[in-house]
């Protein structure tokens, strides 16, 4: 392995993420504050890595980040595996995040979608669905960003790689980032 070639590509993604990205970043956490400080709630969901991802977002929100705070309205919609399950069974994998947006989502809340690809067929169904519920969907992508890109509101892209490990790599570092700035909204209008 070449060990300098992999830090420079580990570092050209954070790079991309605390500099091209920040602004956008920024708004979104701002935009999640806001809707959860209104009595939303944030769904996210992915597949693999990208569903790791997607509870791990949640755990964060639910219980806490780095401050000791009130619980946040979060749900990954990853983890019911009878719901999973039965969707799957009984219409189409396709259908597994999209379903749970249409009985889950309400006008204002959020939905984070990720896919390093952006082409997963059943996070793109889910955006599809936030779409029409007026549910607003931020992706979570990379490189050209796939389909999913034209389907979400907001997309937070890696647009430096095709790797798909060094694109979670820049999502988890996104997650982190919002999870932090979500948590000092709130912080601050709760002083």
């Amino acid at each position: 392995m070449d060990w300098d070639r992999f830090a420079e590509s580990h570092l050209d993604v954070a790079n991309e993420v605390f500099t091209r990205l920040r602004p956008a970043v920024e708004a979104v956490a701002e935009r999640m504050a806001d809707r959860l400080r209104a009595g939303a709630k944030i769904l996210a969901c992915g597949n693999g890595g990208s569903a790791a991802d997607a509870q791990h977002f949640a755990a964060e929100l639910v219980n806490r980040f780095l401050l000791e705070r009130r619980p946040y309205a979060a749900l990954a919609l990853t983890t019911d595996s009878s719901v999973l399950t039965s969707i799957a069974n009984d219409y189409r994998y396709d259908e597994v995040f999209s379903k749970q947006v249409e009985a889950l989502g309400r006008p204002g809340d959020i939905l984070l979608a990720i896919s390093t690809s952006g082409n997963a067929p059943n996070v793109c169904l889910a955006a599809e669905a936030a779409k029409k519920a007026g549910v607003w969907t931020v992706a979570l992508t990379g490189g050209a960003g796939g389909r999913l890109a034209a389907l979400a509101d907001e997309t937070l892209r890696v647009a430096s790689t095709t790797v798909t490990a060094r694109i979670q790599e820049g999502h988890e570092m996104m997650i982190h980032a919002i999870c932090q700035l979500v948590e000092e909204h709130l912080a601050s209008s709760n002083a």
